[in-house]
């Protein structure tokens, strides 16, 4: 079960010169001023009570170690699962928990966890005054408890809780015991594939219906991974007191999710049934959502959900039936869902696509028809008896609507509060604030009739956060708060007290790591500090940062973030070798496209697979460069795709020049995923760079033939886009030094380690100068140290033999 796989180097310089195919190293690391970067003590993370009384500080180390990834690992059904621990192989955990009061005075260390503690899956009790969590144990899952009040924890449970399909624990309402999902007494053994001899092949039907699915990874493959994964999913459900008795509550089934009703007399439980498929995720397989009562008594079976292999063609295409099947938050016991008006079928013209139903306990009546949205159904906060806010939105225009309805008038359509195109970040008008009601369910924050929206605050003069009060009974809005700092960022995470004009935020500059302050609307005071997490990137804090606008050849706005090595003399103006980092996105509309979200304030935090470590070694770097690529009306952005990716990386390397900060004839262009597919065909379509970090990309869309990133055409509808987009299909024309990075374990939709390899082998067929390193047990991202500094020391390498020191 184990995937043991070594360290592949490839490297090919060109055809005139011997080389030798594999490079057997060990892990390297990147020089000191780099590690000294990445081996850092991190601050904590945080996360707060809903009456934003307690604090918690969650602290875990910044990447896992390659022994951590190489545990026993399961690929099923688009999971990862250790079969031993059962919980996902893939789980990020936490080692310590510290309290802290909002108002009070310095934070308590939680006693009694466990040592070498690897936490998860937290849960506050109703009441908020107990937290509930798993510890990952050598054999498996135990659950535990944290009393708030005296931060103390402690075990209810041996390693015996199933999180395979996700977090095991809901709490019951009175916070006197959870729902667990627990190994089955009574488990069968899993079957080792690598000592079974196949009874037969494994086949496949095609029934003559439409199935265009995206490309996805970690599938079953065959009747040993069905049985595999039945045993890994299948639980059984515990009622677990605070004292640690645990008492049967429902026999083994493959539990997907539990979910208690506001008032806590009813469970929707949706368990996941056969038959499974070979070509779609879990999230696709068959399942059932049913009500039990609090005893665990079967009420009402709500919908059978079938196989969802067969879709439509579309981003927006849906299955019909219910789905989004929920509690309505502001009722005692009441289900809502959605179902498709045009069969799911985004192709149909109708005036609407979805409609709203509720269904009240004990669910034997007929359903009510609420309201009916424009475009797809997208989210609904419930507020009261008089008021709810619904989303919808439509990935073909980007367009989204926020109306508000009353659920005390069935059928009657609700009053748009905002239409707008969700890429233009300068009109969203903010997220609505929910609180905790008699029920400790969230709900719309709401004085009367005004509720309460906190908005990012782009413009084009700025970032400036801000919190509106909104009175729904006829959309006027009063703005409580803007933000004024214009050398630090003021992000608004929350509204505490909209009478006493409280907000919680966070403040942060480039060179000062984030902190949180209480501010007070009503007084002139100054925001009081909450915590002092201190910067642990001292070495670069007086590093030059600057956001530059600069023009596209068409006239498009653009922007990124330039920075400068620290102490760099601005009067001389070295001429400093560049790296652009970048992430092409698409648009249909030039406003959208020439917006900047980036913030010269933001605190400049390095992660893994940040370039502005280059700093350190004399590089300038233009980080985030916007890579927008634009189809108005009929056309589809990607019938320019090639044309714009070149004039976007023409413009930025222009702008810099014309600084006065580079030598443009040294200057590397990177990017991760997509922005990897960007950087292979920048080097294959233009002479801009002198060479490319690739990681983790895809490089032949012929692979992708249902689509990738927002392409709405199959390949057979646009061969001349496929073909002309990929890389590999003009590896010929590639001379540019490339280096190429995957993890062997990429699960992400589309980027299969396959497309490194294979474009590598083709650019080493055509004597392009290339490198291939394959990352053993890393997915789409990298989390293992050694990997993350290996990674960084060959990109350093890369970047000083073709790019600092090229022609020497």
């Amino acid at each position: 079960m184990k995937f043991r796989l070594l360290l592949l180097y490839s490297l090919c310089i060109g055809l005139s010169i011997p080389v030798v195919a594999q490079e057997h190293l060990t892990y390297q690391k990147p020089p000191k001023e780099i590690v000294d970067l990445v081996d850092i003590k991190r601050p904590p993370s945080v996360m707060t009570d809903s009456k934003k009384e307690n604090m918690l500080l969650l602290y875990r180390n910044s990447f896992k170690t390659i022994a951590e990834l190489s545990e026993d690992e399961l690929r099923l059904a688009g999971l990862r699962i250790n079969p031993k621990t059962n919980i996902s192989s893939r789980a990020r955990y936490y080692n310590n928990i510290e309290i802290k009061k909002i108002k009070g005075p310095e934070a308590k260390q939680v006693q009694g966890l466990p040592e070498n503690a690897r936490l998860a899956n937290f849960r506050f009790s109703p009441d908020e005054k107990k937290l509930a969590f798993t510890h990952t144990a050598a054999n498996g899952v135990e659950i535990w408890v944290l009393d708030i009040a005296s931060a103390t924890a402690k075990r209810l449970t041996d390693a015996t809780a199933n999180a395979n399909m996700g977090n095991p624990i809901s709490w019951f309402k009175d916070g006197k015991s959870m729902l667990v999902r627990m190994l089955p007494k009574e488990r069968p053994q899993l079957i080792d594939e690598e000592e079974m001899v196949p009874e037969g092949p494994t086949i496949t039907v095609s029934s003559g219906v439409l199935a265009q699915n995206r490309t996805y990874q970690d599938l079953l493959k065959n009747k040993n991974d069905e049985y595999n994964f039945e045993v890994l999913a299948t639980s059984e459900l515990y009622k677990l007191d605070l004292d640690g008795t645990q008492t049967l509550w429902k026999e083994k089934a493959m539990y997907n999710s539990l979910s208690f009703s506001p008032d806590g007399k009813y469970v929707k439980v949706v368990t996941v049934q056969r038959p499974f498929s070979y070509i779609v995720p879990l999230s696709r397989f068959p399942r059932t959502t049913a009500v039990y009562d609090a005893a665990g008594a079967l009420v009402k079976t709500i919908e059978e959900t079938p196989l969802i292999e067969d879709l439509p063609q579309g981003f927006m295409a849906t299955h019909t039936g219910k789905r989004n099947i929920s509690w309505r938050t502001d009722q005692p016991a009441t289900l809502a869902w959605v179902v498709a008006l045009d069969g799911g079928d985004p192709a149909k013209e109708v005036p609407f696509r979805d409609e709203l139903f509720t269904l009240d306990a004990p669910f034997s009546g007929q359903p009510v028809s609420l309201v009916k949205t424009v475009n797809r159904f997208s989210n609904i906060i419930w507020g009261n008896d008089h008021y709810a806010v619904i989303t919808d939105s439509w990935r073909v225009n980007r367009n989204t609507k926020t109306y508000v309805f009353n659920p005390s008038t069935p059928g009657k359509q609700g009053r748009v509060i905002s239409d707008r195109n969700y890429q233009d970040r300068y009109s969203d008008p903010g997220k609505f604030q929910t609180e905790e009601n008699q029920y400790g369910v969230r709900v719309l924050k709401m004085d009367g009739s005004k509720a309460y929206l906190i908005g990012d605050g782009y413009s084009e003069k700025g970032q400036f956060p801000f919190v509106d009060e909104i009175d729904l009974s006829n959309l006027k809005t009063n703005r409580l708060y803007q933000s004024a700092f214009t050398d630090k960022l003021e992000e608004i995470s929350a509204l505490i007290d909209a009478q006493r004009g409280e907000l919680l935020v966070r403040i942060e500059s480039s060179s000062e790591y984030p902190n949180y302050f209480i501010r007070n609307l009503r007084k002139r005071i100054a925001p009081i500090p909450v915590t002092d997490f201190k910067n642990p990137f001292e070495s670069i804090k007086d590093a030059y940062k600057e956001v530059i606008s600069y023009k596209r050849g068409d006239g498009l706005e653009l922007s990124g973030t330039l920075y400068l090595p620290p102490g760099y003399d601005m009067d001389k103006k070295e001429k400093l070798p560049m790296i652009l980092w970048a992430y092409p996105r698409e648009y249909k509309d030039r406003n959208s496209a020439a917006q900047t979200t980036a913030n010269a304030n933001s605190f400049t935090y390095p992660s893994y697979g940040s370039p502005v470590y280059w700093i350190t070694r004399g590089y300038a770097v233009l980080d985030k460069a916007a890579f927008p690529i634009i189809g108005e009306g009929d056309q589809e952005p990607n019938d320019t795709f090639r044309e714009q990716l070149v004039a976007n990386a023409k413009a930025a390397i222009d702008a810099v020049d014309a600084l006065g900060y580079i030598d443009r004839n040294r200057v590397a262009v990177g990017g991760h995923s997509y922005g990897a597919f960007m950087t292979a065909n920048l080097l294959t379509h233009s002479n801009l760079f002198a060479a490319g970090i690739a990681r983790s990309g895809a490089y032949n869309r012929t692979l992708t033939p249902f689509g990738f990133q927002s392409e709405v055409r199959n390949y057979w509808e646009a061969p001349e886009i496929y073909n002309g987009m990929s890389p590999f299909m003009h590896a010929d024309k590639m001379k540019t030094p490339l280096l190429l990075i995957h993890g062997v374990a990429d699960n992400n939709s589309g980027t299969y380690p396959m497309q490194s390899e294979r474009y590598f082998n083709a650019l080493k067929g055509f004597g392009a100068p290339a490198r291939l390193v394959m990352l053993p047990m890393e997915s789409h991202g990298y989390t293992a140290l050694e990997s993350v500094l290996h990674v960084l020391w060959e990109q350093d390498q890369w970047l000083e033999k073709y790019v600092k020191n090229k022609g020497e």
